[in-house]
């Protein structure tokens, strides 16, 4: 049975070498890499994109802003420079993108596979926090040209295959030139040349050791590390990308710390951040205008850049002093006689929040409604001396309180302006017609929507800052319409003329008449001299207004004007809870004259026109205006405190 079918020792086989055993596991992994590596592409590269268009540039036309006399407040939109040869930087630069992008960048076929897996572990370790991506310089570069930012598993193994092309096809220095003027910077600037013009206002050969190290630590996060909205951010960015420098040996320590000690200046149109608001605000308007831009446009606007600082400051210091009263925003909206818009600030600070106050929020504008009922009253022929008496009112099951639920008795109209009455006001927009009084607000320029129960006569409407203003601007300038606006020009960058204000200019129409006009205005600036606003006096010059304060003190406003100039400031919170007894004679009527104090000299402001037409004397006596005494309260005489006893849509006082 040894030598049978199933019987019997085969010889065995001979053991392979240590080198044939190399050789054969060698060829057997090479086969099947080979097969992965074809399927890999027939997998990933079936679509990729066309490498023909490699030095096709595709952009956003950018968008030049400029103040009325021609100083840039803004770009937006892509922003490109000529390509900048690399041999022409200092050796610094490009050594600054390497170190903290791309350490191993000279000795890599494309991809890092060590930085690859390592990306790899984090991302399976951490996946409920940020993703690491660990692409060179290369894949970065191949994302940039011709792969959306989109992350995925099919994205990253073409962008893999890009960067091996990319490699073949071109050299280091020619990698890290293309990378370096294409990549994105932030604030629409692409490319170093780009970036180095728009926060440095200087050519890119002339960066210094700390300049580079700023941009180049943008590249993790543009918006997150911009040296513009996270100062304090950026600055710890290029600490970091200085020590990495100081490693690679592209620098020395010496001179690591000498930038240390050498402060960056960033352009100050970007560090300044004026106006960024307003930008907001006509940037969309320019597509309705002139359509979708297809080249480089420039737009010329209303806004005055040393009055717009000044707004900017007197919001923000007003802010400041009233922190602990509850103030948490504010906005102001100034405009000239014939609307165009001078100053616009939308929130005390646009790198915190860009929502816009100005013209978005809509708020209760309390008695800064008043002026539209008293004007309607005087139209029907009523005058500022006119008896009246504050007394105890019922209209329907409505009844209007005084803040002490106390009343003060005869007076005239103007006093009750002045003091801002609320029985009067109510008792007065019931006489003549809320509907009426809704249609003189909307003549004026009030575009919300105007409800007439009897407590709008107290300002329960809801109105922007910005209708606010364009509605008192007739007080101020004759008695004409005003729609604010805030685009004079549009035009090509080399210089066709897209769209042009005055061409479309029509004329303004009369909305206030005599003697309707001369009263309010007699009547407003009692308001200042005597009432509820003397915070908003400006030594010297001709000024008149109105404060308004909702219930609970949620809001707070003075809207006030000279000759041909007016401006609506508005204080509260976002979250519409109540700030601590912050009335419109207090933080708004300060904002106010600390921004016109700053802006009526520059403006050369002239009185308020339209004379004076003495109304017929007081029949009777006021013994209240008799007794005004501007220094009685803290706020003026009737200081604005709404009252607690009242519900909250009837309690919108002064």
């Amino acid at each position: 049975m040894a030598n049978g079918t199933f019987g019997g020792n085969r010889p065995a086989k001979p053991q392979r070498t240590p080198l044939q055993a190399a050789l054969y596991w060698g060829t057997v992994v090479g086969v099947w890499g080979l097969i992965f590596i074809v399927a890999f592409f027939a997998v990933f590269a079936s679509d990729l994109p066309d490498t023909s268009k490699l030095y096709n540039v595709k952009r956003q036309p950018s968008i030049n802003y400029l103040d009325r006399s021609g100083a840039l407040l803004a770009v937006r939109g892509s922003q490109y420079a000529p390509p900048v040869d690399i041999d022409a930087l200092p050796k610094y630069v490009p050594a600054a993108f390497v170190a903290i992008e791309d350490r191993q960048f000279y000795r890599h076929f494309g991809f890092n596979p060590w930085g690859i897996l390592r990306s790899l572990a984090w991302n399976m370790t951490n996946s409920g926090g940020p993703q690491r991506g660990g692409s060179t310089i290369t894949q970065q570069l191949a994302r940039n040209l011709f792969l959306s930012p989109a992350q995925n598993y099919r994205r990253k193994a073409q962008e893999l295959i890009l960067a091996v092309w990319l490699e073949l096809k071109f050299s280091k220095k020619q990698i890290l030139a293309l990378y370096m003027n294409r990549v994105y910077f932030g604030a629409g600037a692409y490319g170093i040349e780009a970036a180095s013009q728009r926060y440095f206002n200087k050519p890119a050969n002339q960066l210094t050791i700390g300049e580079s190290a700023l941009l180049a630590g943008m590249m993790k996060g543009p918006a997150r590390y911009s040296p513009v909205s996270a100062s304090e951010r950026a600055a710890r960015r290029a600490t970091v990308v200085l020590d990495e420098m100081v490693r690679i040996k592209a620098i020395t320590a010496e001179e690591r710390d000498e930038a240390f000690k050498t402060p960056v200046q960033v352009s100050a149109t970007l560090a300044n951040q004026r106006a960024q608001y307003f930008t907001d605000y006509i940037d969309g308007q320019v597509r309705s205008l002139v359509g979708e831009p297809t080249e480089d446009l420039v737009v010329e606007t209303t806004l005055d850049l040393p009055i717009q600082v000044a707004a900017e400051r007197s919001v923000k210091l007003g802010v400041e002093g009233h922190i602990k009263q509850g103030v948490e925003q504010a906005a102001l909206v100034a405009i000239d006689g014939e609307g165009r818009i001078r100053a616009y600030v939308g929130g005390a600070d646009y790198g915190e929040t860009q929502f816009d106050r100005a013209t978005t929020a809509r708020r209760q504008a309390g008695s800064a409604f008043k002026p539209f009922v008293y004007l309607t009253a005087m139209e029907q022929g009523r005058t500022p001396n006119v008896m009246v008496v504050d007394e105890p009112v019922k209209i329907g099951n409505w009844e209007p309180k005084n803040y002490t639920n106390k009343y003060l008795g005869p007076m005239t109209l103007q006093t009750a302006l002045a003091q801002s009455i609320n029985t009067i006001a109510a008792r007065l927009a019931n006489e003549v017609g809320t509907s009426n009084v809704a249609n003189t607000a909307r003549r004026l320029g009030i575009t919300s929507k105007i409800q007439l129960d009897p407590s709008m006569a107290l300002g329960a409407v809801e109105v922007s800052p910005m209708e606010m203003a364009q509605a008192y601007a007739p007080f101020s300038n004759g008695g004409f319409l005003a729609k604010g606006y805030g685009i004079e020009r549009i035009r090509t960058a080399s210089g066709k003329v897209l769209y042009d204000h005055g061409v479309e200019k029509t004329s303004r129409p009369a909305v206030i008449g005599s003697p309707g006009l001369q009263y309010m205005n007699q009547m407003m600036r009692q308001v200042v001299t005597a009432g509820t606003g003397t915070r908003a006096k400006v030594a010297s010059y001709d000024v008149a207004g109105k404060t308004g304060t909702t219930s609970d003190y949620r809001d707070a406003w003075f809207v006030g004007y000279s000759g041909g100039f007016v401006a609506a400031v508005w204080t509260g919170k976002d979250d519409n809870t109540p700030m601590k007894r912050v009335t419109g004679g207090g933080a708004p009527a300060e904002i106010w004259r600390n921004f016109m104090a700053a802006a009526l000299p520059r403006l050369k402001s002239t009185p308020i026109p339209g004379g004076v037409i003495e109304p017929p004397p007081v029949v009777g006596e006021d013994p209240i205006g008799d007794l005004i005494d501007p220094s009685a309260t803290p706020d003026g005489p009737g200081a604005e405190v709404p009252s607690s006893t009242t519900p909250a849509a009837d309690n919108l006082p002064y």
